[in-house]
């Protein structure tokens, strides 16, 4: 694998077509003194399965990340 991507973040994660489509954006100038703005620049689409493998994987990654102090995770929201 030669080929990397950049993302500032994922703007939308949403399920059509049995499928589960993540858009990613970045974050782009938009004048003197003004906020930057997210602009969709890649989507990844994978089968419902490929998300749950995809999300365990972030899970144990973040567990990892919070054991080490890199993150902290936020209190629980009450729920509704």
């Amino acid at each position: 694998m030669k080929e990397e991507i950049y993302a500032d973040g994922i703007g939308q994660i949403h399920f059509a077509g049995n499928m589960v489509r993540f858009d990613f954006v970045t974050l782009q100038p938009t004048g003197d003194n003004q906020e930057p703005t997210m602009e969709k620049q890649q989507r990844i689409i994978m089968p419902p399965q490929g998300f749950l493998g995809a999300f365990d994987s972030m899970q144990k990654l973040i567990d990892k990340l919070v054991d080490a102090g890199v993150l902290t995770k936020n209190p629980q929201l009450p729920q509704k």
